[in-house]
């Protein structure tokens, strides 16, 4: 990645003209970012950053020579640099924007040019460049210390093993910060979801491992504790915070004024909220990822944030997605909200009356940090003025309304700054406000003087032409007017001897010549200064009334907010009554849906069978049935119905009684982590870790397949032992499913633990899978058929049946009594069931007596693992006992293989 100056014109930089000199400058001063360097209607880069921007951007390069020798250029239209600028932002680069902060009419040599913004992923402002309805974050992670200056008024621990967290969204201000251990902050940098990650120093890899978004090194001075106190006084009493959370906020705030290009504090940035991930449901990366909140699996396919998102502003979207990523454990907020929800749902006059008022709604967060940036133009005050404006007539349709008075009272119409906006600017204004036609007429008496005077200058010469066609008897006389020359009098080259004394040329052109008189001259100096006078009176009038808006930009944050919640509300509801979801009942005992369904495959599915919950407090169901039966889907819409409803929403269920949960653990699917070096089933114990440390009896637990990564008989130890810890230590209430059937003997030896099977039918070798869940466990996994079901050859799937058949009658033979449960019955040999059980005598003889010394070590296996306590053993120490059951048994294994010492197998 090419920053900074250029190494072949560092070399040569002495031989350099004036402006390239000018460009090494600003590119040394900003060595971390790709230089865009104003040149008339072009950002222009040079050498080995032109190298690397043509070939981002897609342009061309140029070659480019001069006294100093031959240097390669690449150049941006300014007019479409939104275009090219996200291209580079894209590809992780920095990009510093060097505008000429000089006219070039009034320079005398070079033109002043100074990096005006700092362009990275995560601090973006331009409208072109955002997402709509979306949160673009940076986020900042540093350690901290105590310092002379602490008063230890926080209530956190300060220790080393606490880091700070702050993040910014640097176009709308919202500003927020916590601090945690590392596995708390890695969590939370999930949820957040930075486009860009400041790290501070002594930050430990295991913080930011999961982070996937460019990462921002700085100066180790900006995270000194004095100057982020500093910084941070700024914005809010320093003494509110932690010294962890400090340092991060104030280090991201001179970071987020530095990319803006200002010298001090972001006006627009009103508060730094300080709050605790513990007050909402907590969802980390792997539950985001399982549940397929904001991002599809495959990459297609609908999120459940996509399904529910029927808002109509980009205020609300924001909103709503905040809801479902930080869902609500509260159940008195839980149930604010529920019923503000209700009194939408019944009322659908007042629902449709709201929602259409909100169309007209713009982005009054993101017009309001313009505005405070002092970049937002005539017609961002317009987009103001009109949402303002439709503030009355939501508030009219929830007058009445006892569950949203609150929220009508939060709806300030801000009247008095409406009606400024209003008789300041035009209705229409143009998008530049430095070349007049801003302001309206009647708003400045003085304005409105200047402008009288250049239409009377322009109606008198409208009038000079009929004039001066009768003063002078040239009938094709003519009177115009370019930017070059002025007003002038063309006459053609056959009436020239009808000129009279008085004109003077001006301009000769082909067929004809241009003139003036002394008076259009004087009304010419008239008009065009009265022009630009009022371009500047305009301007001016403009800057104070845009100062003046930012002024209350406190009311129209807040207003931003009632409005924000008011369309998120309004959506669930829509939501709600479009498709039949009902309000849960919160606070139960235990979770229970009637005729629950998926809220994302129900909307794409062509049919959708819906299915019952009832789990009581602590239940763990082992949940059986084959592939494609439904298990995962049933699991995860569980857990989306939790989601939902403690965000806010309704259900897509009959009925719903659930409990307020703090947080929702998912293990369903996998993949290899190939860039981390892990494989799926060392990423999926990681991920169980996590699940064990953390769940609490009001946690929801979802587990799918544990243990299928590893060698069938640990990966069965692995997940039974799983279970037993759920029920007996953590007591979470829990959703397993599982191919190993031998898991649910485990409902026969405790109170909490369930069977619960997707019903499948066979007839005449086919499968019809019922979608329906039952109680007790499944007789079959029908994996043959399945198989087939996917295409796999007949020859392949013909065969499977036989060694299917064949292991099935080994089990018969070995094991009578055991039911037909191939988990726990002891399996023949590949070699035998490849040989559909003939062996040589002799062989077979030898292998009878290793059988016996086999069932003897197996025997005094299970009684080992039979005698072991899982109440007194921890995670660690049980899998320390599995090593050692697995060292043994591959130890009596290898005794089973003496015909390989006695030559080779026949």
């Amino acid at each position: 990645m090419v920053t900074g100056a250029p190494a072949t014109m560092r070399q040569r930089r002495e031989e350099l003209t004036p402006m390239l000199a000018q460009y090494v400058d600003v590119a040394e001063a900003y060595d971390d970012c790709v230089v865009l360097f104003r040149v008339g209607d072009f950002y222009k880069a040079f050498c080995e950053a032109a190298d690397e921007v043509a070939r981002i951007c897609e342009l061309t390069r140029i070659e480019r020579e001069d006294s100093t020798g031959t240097y390669t250029a690449c150049g941006v239209p300014v007019d479409n640099a939104p275009k090219y600028l996200s291209r580079l932002l894209d590809a992780d680069y920095r990009v510093a924007v060097a505008d000429q902060v000089e006219d070039p009419e009034e320079a005398s040599g070079l033109v002043d040019r100074a990096v005006t913004q700092v362009l990275t992923p995560g601090t973006v402002v331009e409208e072109e460049l955002l997402t709509e309805g979306s949160n673009t974050y940076v986020a900042c992670v540093a350690r901290g210390e105590g310092d002379e200056s602490d008063d230890g008024a926080s209530d956190g621990t300060g220790d080393d093993s606490t880091y700070g967290l702050a993040y910014v969204d640097v176009s709308t201000g919202e500003c927020a910060v916590t601090a945690g251990d590392a596995a708390a902050v890695d969590e939370e940098l999930a949820r957040v979801a930075p486009a860009e990650l400041l790290t501070g120093p002594d930050v430990s890899s295991e913080v930011v491992d999961g982070v996937d978004c460019m990462t921002t090194a700085r100066d180790p001075d900006s995270f000194a504790p004095d100057a982020a106190r500093d910084r941070l006084a700024a914005y809010a009493d320093p003494n509110r915070f932690d010294p962890s959370e400090r340092v991060a906020a104030g280090a991201l705030l001179a970071y987020a004024e530095y990319t803006q290009g200002d010298d001090g504090p972001l006006g627009y940035v009103q508060r730094v909220r300080r709050y605790d991930p513990r007050r909402s449901l907590r969802l980390d990366a792997t539950a985001l990822r399982g549940l397929e909140l904001f991002e599809n699996h495959v990459g297609s396919g609908r999120t459940l944030f996509e399904t529910i998102d029927e808002t109509r502003s980009a205020l609300g979207r924001r909103r709503l997605r905040a809801w479902l990523r930080r869902p609500l454990v509260e159940q008195e907020r839980i149930e604010a909200r529920h019923d503000a929800v209700a009194a939408f749902t019944e009322r659908t006059l007042v629902r449709e009356d709201v929602r259409a008022a909100l169309s007209a709604a713009y982005d009054l967060e993101r017009l309001a940090g313009r505005v405070s940036r002092g970049r937002a133009n005539a017609r961002d005050l317009r987009s103001l003025h009109d949402t303002l404006a439709a503030v009355p007539e939501i508030r009219e349709a929830l007058d009445g309304v006892d569950a949203l008075a609150g929220l009508r009272d939060d709806l300030d119409p801000l009247a008095d700054l409406r009606e400024t906006i209003d008789a300041a600017v035009v209705e229409d204004p143009p998008q530049e406000i430095t070349e007049g036609g801003v302001i309206r007429a009647g708003y400045d008496a003085d304005l409105d003087d200047v402008r009288e005077t250049a239409r009377e200058g322009r109606e008198w010469v409208a009038n000079l032409e009929a004039g001066e066609r009768e003063r002078t008897g040239i009938d094709n006389l003519e009177v115009g007017y370019n930017q070059v020359h002025g007003y002038y009098i063309e006459v053609t080259n056959g009436q020239l001897d009808k000129v009279p004394d008085d004109y003077t040329r001006r301009q000769t052109l082909k067929n004809s010549e241009r003139f003036y008189t002394p008076e259009l001259k004087r009304r010419e100096d008239e008009i065009l200064g009265a022009e630009e006078r009022a371009d500047a009176m305009e301007y001016e009038l403009f800057v104070d009334l845009r100062e003046t808006v930012a002024a209350d930009s406190d009311r129209i944050a807040a207003l931003a907010d009632a409005i924000a919640r008011v369309d998120a509300l309004a959506a669930l509801a829509t939501v709600a009554v479009d498709r039949d979801y009902v309000r849960p009942e919160m606070g139960a005992d235990g979770l229970h849906l009637t005729r629950s369904r998926h809220p994302v495959v129900e909307e794409t599915a062509a049919e959708f069978v819906p299915n019952d919950a009832a789990l009581p407090r602590g239940t763990v169901a082992v949940v059986t049935g084959p592939n494609m039966s439904g298990k995962s889907t049933y699991m995860r819409q569980v857990a989306l119905a939790v989601v939902l409803a403690q965000a806010g929403s309704f259900v897509p269920a009959d009925s719903a009684r659930l409990p307020v949960v703090d947080r929702v653990f998912t293990r369903v699917g996998a993949s290899d982590d190939i860039a981390g070096g892990e494989s799926t089933f060392m990423r999926e114990m990681r991920e169980l870790t996590d699940v064990l440390h953390d769940a609490t009896p009001d946690s929801l637990v979802l587990l799918d397949e544990v243990g299928r990564g590893t060698a069938t008989t640990d990966g069965r130890a692995i997940a039974r032992a799983a279970v037993e810890f759920l029920h007996d230590e953590a007591g979470a209430t829990t959703l397993f499913a599982t191919h190993y059937h031998g898991l649910t003997d485990l409902a026969d030896e405790y109170d909490r633990v369930v069977n619960r099977h997707f019903a499948a039918t066979e007839r005449d070798g086919e499968v019809t899978f019922l979608h329906r869940i039952r109680g007790g466990p499944a007789s079959s996994s029908y994996g043959v058929e399945v198989a087939q079901l996917a295409g796999i050859p007949e020859s392949v799937v013909a065969r499977a049946h036989d060694l299917v058949d064949a292991d099935r009658d080994a089990v018969a033979v070995t094991d009578g009594d055991d039911g037909g449960n191939a988990d726990s019955t002891p399996q023949r040999t590949l070699d035998e069931v490849a040989t559909n059980g003939h062996t040589d005598p002799d062989d077979r003889a030898v292998a009878n007596a290793d059988t016996r010394e086999v069932d003897d070590a197996v025997t005094a296996l299970l009684a080992d693992l039979r005698n072991l306590s899982l109440a007194e053993t921890t995670p660690l120490e049980a899998l320390n006992v599995l090593h050692d059951l697995q060292q043994r048994a591959e130890e009596a294994g290898s005794g089973t293989d003496t015909a390989g010492d006695a030559g080779e197998r026949p």
